[in-house]
């Protein structure tokens, strides 16, 4: 049930792998494998149209031969009778199943405040909702002003996204610094000096407290420290997992995911729950966590596909490995920040090295680029990286997330055999370095 990157995952698995096997397929939208990572960029017209921002379709899975019903809402599961029920064609439905794929993704968060029901009050999460903020913005010429909610991956694209296309752009988050949920603050501020250079205002620990309105449309938004005139707002605060399906039935994570083990099976004996709606276990705290990521999205539709079909196999965890890249300043980052080790209780050192990519003879643009290691303090095992830089630094972090899966210590990274040429990097470059001034 669902069809986005989980969903379609365990769906090409099935059909690829296990050509004797029934796949009946029930997604509640119209459309599937919508990227939207890409979202920004369409919005902000650096790439032409969102066409191309969907990978897969209905009809290619029909095509290998599942069965597919869009625009199809699952009400109910019944471990006990192995049943679903389904809203279909305006009747509901009972279907019969051997093992069950919950694929539901997560929700954005709607922030229950006064004003929310105003038009030009958007959320961002499907294709639609990125369509109708581009129709808006292109059929409104009074759009000036935009006010972005929340200062994580999504909502500092965005306001990248209409900064790019001319608006007056305010990002607005509680927290004291953005991008806080995958960085420190040394590296969120400096992706936050990038922004405002660019001319994006910032206001940091503010709370929105109402969306205020003039003839049905929003005219701005107040929070507990000011007010800000807009006529349109991006409420980008977050997600939450969509898994009320099957109620008490199931065992959940604190935010209500589906807690799933390694071959991603619930607690219900033949339902498998993967993508948004369920947790993954987190190689950095050694346990189980609720990270939503598209990537991993993935490899819980491949793995759980294969558990349901007979195949054993189990995750190998994940990292939380991410990145972000904002008028042309690129920030990396795998497992825990400093900040994120403390909330676990997990003792940790970090070190932190400066230096350009390149050697100093090299007569081209070199920029500077900022690495932070945080290991454990009692094995000194790593635990986390992040890097920053205008230079592309993006594959650098794959390192980090092997090192971080395999346990690797910061005193094996210092001596890790790491090639050097003039054209990419130093021979004593920022990573061993950095290493080895680990303390």
């Amino acid at each position: 049930m669902g069809s986005n990157h989980a969903g379609t995952a365990a769906i090409n698995t099935i059909l690829d792998n296990y050509k004797n096997e029934e796949v009946v397929v029930y997604v509640r939208n119209d459309n599937i494998s919508f990227l939207g990572c890409g979202m920004a960029l369409w919005i902000g017209k650096q790439i032409s149209t969102g066409d191309n921002l969907f990978y897969c379709t209905p009809q290619i899975l029909q095509n290998k031969g599942s069965k597919v019903h869009m625009g199809a809402e699952v009400t109910a599961i019944d471990p006990e009778s192995k049943t679903v029920k389904v809203k279909l064609n305006g009747e509901e439905i009972e279907d019969h199943y051997d093992k069950l794929i919950l694929a539901t993704g997560s929700n954005p968060v709607t922030l229950n405040i006064p004003g929310k029901e105003l038009e030009n009050v958007q959320l961002v999460k499907l294709y639609q909702n990125a369509q109708s903020v581009i129709n808006k913005i292109e059929e409104d010429p009074s759009i000036e002003n935009v006010v972005v909610i929340g200062a994580g991956y999504l909502g500092v694209e965005l306001a990248e996204a209409f900064q790019r296309l001319g608006k007056n752009v305010t990002l607005i988050d509680r927290e004291e610094h953005i991008l806080s949920g995958n960085f420190d603050p040394e590296h969120g501020d400096r992706m936050a000096e990038n922004m405002k250079s660019n001319g994006i205002d910032i206001r940091l620990e503010e709370s929105v407290l109402e969306f205020k309105g003039e003839k049905g449309k929003v005219s701005s938004v107040v929070t507990d420290k000011g007010t800000f005139p807009c006529e349109m707002v991006i409420s980008a605060a977050g997600f939450t997992p969509n898994s009320s399906l099957g109620g008490e039935a199931f065992d959940r994570f604190k935010n209500g995911a589906y807690l799933v083990n390694k071959r991603f099976e619930t607690s219900q004996k033949d339902v498998y729950a993967i993508g948004d709606c369920s947790t993954e276990y987190n190689n950095a705290i050694d346990d189980v966590d609720y990270i939503a990521l598209a990537t991993n999205a993935v490899r819980s539709g491949i793995v759980a596909a294969h558990n349901a079909c007979g195949t054993d196999i189990e995750s190998l965890g994940v990292q939380g490995s991410s990145a972000i890249s904002i008028f042309g300043y690129n920030m990396v980052s795998a497992g825990l920040t400093v900040a994120a080790a403390k909330k676990h209780n997990i003792d940790v050192s970090y070190t932190d090295f400066e230096d350009t990519q390149l050697p100093a003879f090299m007569e081209i643009d070199n920029p500077k680029v900022n690495i932070r290691i945080v290991y454990r303090k009692d094995n000194r095992v790593i635990v986390g990286a992040q890097l920053a830089s205008n230079y592309d630094i993006s594959q650098q972090i794959n390192l980090f997330s092997l090192a971080i899966q395999e346990k690797v210590t910061i005193d094996k990274l210092a001596l890790l055999d790491i090639f050097f040429l003039p054209h990419f990097d130093q021979p004593y470059n920022y990573i061993t370095m950095a290493a080895l001034s680990a303390k």
